[in-house]
């Protein structure tokens, strides 16, 4: 892995300190990403940083441009994402300010695009383990250097929003045992798997959701409340992710297409092909 692009949630619009700073305003097949793109780098590491609700915060969950954001990201070399997300966690130990390194995800999402196929090219990329697991390890690594109380491993449950849960559906997803409830991150995942990007979530727990009966219902002020110190603590994190990206091994998603593609090259139309150029194997291209 060589370029390191970083999505950042909910009150991280921006990294200090990036040297050889430059913003990049791209256009994608798929329309603008959130915002400006910063590209600097952070020692020998080339950065790419995008906020993801825009600057300002504009954009809900649902109104997101996943796959310009992916896109764009494949367009500037970028092959591995550490996508910085806040959440609420569904677990008494996972205390409000911790981090959590998460390795699955449950979809409880509606009618997002989350696929840059279609439209007379079909594919089926595996997804069994939707987090690269050499980045994670990465990740978790640079968390602990960086003082936080981190946790390895849990589950993400991406929900549509934007309201927050019902009690009921808290109570729900608990009983399945997940670790974190979030908004925002499932299409990325996926999306970064078909482009052949390797992705990470580091999870900021900022609440309890509902389902804690000692705690107060989380709320936009509570939540920007511990948000405050987590984005500070996320800032270290990339700092140190970034000082062991040289060196670190290839993303393991590069190929991906080469195995996952069902409709022959001569079939494909060249509307399509053009379209999805930055992704396609050599033999799909024009």
């Amino acid at each position: 892995m060589k370029k390191l692009g970083v999505i950042g949630g909910s009150g991280l619009y921006e990294i200090e300190g990036l040297l050889d700073e430059q913003t990049r305003e791209l256009e994608t097949p798929f329309g603008a990403p959130s915002g400006p793109i910063v590209e600097g780098r952070i020692g020998e590491t080339e950065v790419a940083f995008l906020p993801r609700h825009g600057l300002g915060h504009r954009l809900l969950p649902n109104e997101l441009p996943f796959r310009a954001n992916l896109y764009a990201m494949k367009m500037l070399g970028v092959d591995a994402i550490l996508a910085i997300s806040a959440v609420g966690s569904m677990r008494e130990e996972i205390v409000p300010g911790d981090l959590v390194v998460i390795d699955q995800f449950i979809d409880r999402t509606r009618h997002r695009p989350d696929t840059f196929f279609g439209e007379g090219l079909v594919g089926h990329v595996h997804f069994a383990d939707p987090i690269c697991s050499v980045l994670a390890d990465l990740v978790y690594q640079a968390a602990v250097e960086s003082g936080a109380k981190v946790h390895k491993g849990g589950t993400y449950l991406c929900m549509e929003g934007p309201q927050f849960s019902t009690r009921a559906e808290s109570l729900l997803y608990r009983s399945w045992g997940v670790t974190v409830i979030g908004m925002t991150n499932l299409q990325e995942a996926k999306l970064a798997r078909e482009a052949g990007i390797s992705y990470s979530t580091l999870a900021l727990a900022t609440d309890y959701d509902c389902w804690h009966e000692e705690e107060e219902d989380v709320d936009v002020r509570s939540v920007l409340d511990v948000l405050r110190k987590n984005v500070e603590m996320a800032k270290r994190v990339v700092r140190n992710l970034a000082a062991k990206i040289p060196g670190s091994p290839p993303t393991p998603f590069a190929e991906v297409l080469e195995h996952s593609l069902m409709t022959p090259p001569d079939l494909v139309p060249d509307e399509v092909k053009r379209r999805l150029d930055a992704i396609l194997p050599e033999r799909y291209r024009l």
